[in-house]
C-alpha cells in the first residue's frame, strides 16, 4: 500500500500497521475495508491473520454479533452439520494455501478465527469471506450485517472524520 493508504488504515484500526499490508477489499468510499497482511512480521513472528477487517463500521456490527454469543451456536452447527464442517475445513485449507503463497511459511497455527474446527473470531472470518468469498461462517456473518450503508468516509488524510 502507498503512504496514503497506510495512513488511512492506521486511522481506521487506531494503531500502527504491523507487517506488510495490502488493501484486499475497498469500501464504497475507496478506503481499505479489509487488509491482507503478510503471514509473518519482519522478525519471523507469525501474524495472527491473513485478512484483517479494518472497516470500523463493519467491526462494530460484527462485535454486536459476537456480544450476543452467536459463536456458541455456530460451533454447535459445525458439530451437528457435516456439510458445513466440511466446507469450513476446505476453506481453511485454501486459506493456508493462499497464506503459504504469500510467504514466508509459518506453522499451520495460527489460522484465522478458529479454523478449521471451531469459531473463535467472527471479525477474521468475515474479513476472509469479504476478501475471497470462500468462508461459510464469514458468509453467515455477511447475511447478518449486510447491507451496511455508510453515509460518509470514516477517516480522511487530514486525520479527522469528514
Amino acid at each position: 500500500m502507498g503512504p496514503d493508504d497506510v495512513a488511512l488504515a492506521e486511522q481506521m484500526i487506531h494503531r500502527p500497521l504491523r507487517g506488510e499490508s495490502a488493501a484486499a477489499v475497498r469500501c464504497a468510499w475507496g478506503l481499505p475495508a479489509v487488509l491482507r497482511v503478510r503471514p509473518a512480521l519482519d522478525d519471523g513472528t507469525p501474524f495472527p491473520t491473513l485478512f484483517w477487517l479494518s472497516c470500523p463500521l463493519a467491526g462494530k456490527h460484527v462485535a454486536r454479533i459476537e456480544a450476543r454469543g452467536e459463536m456458541a451456536g455456530l460451533n454447535e452447527r459445525l458439530a451437528a452439520e457435516p456439510e458445513l464442517a466440511a466446507a469450513y475445513a476446505a476453506a481453511h485449507e485454501r486459506y493456508l494455501a493462499t497464506r503459504d503463497q504469500l510467504g514466508p511459511k509459518v506453522p499451520k497455527d495460527p489460522s484465522a478465527g478458529g479454523m478449521p474446527g471451531r469459531v473463535k473470531c467472527l471479525h477474521s472470518l468475515y474479513a476472509h469471506h469479504l476478501a475471497t468469498r470462500d468462508n461459510p461462517i464469514g458468509e453467515w456473518v455477511a447475511e447478518q450485517v449486510e447491507p451496511m450503508p455508510c453515509p460518509a468516509p470514516c477517516v480522511s488524510l487530514e486525520g479527522r472524520a469528514p
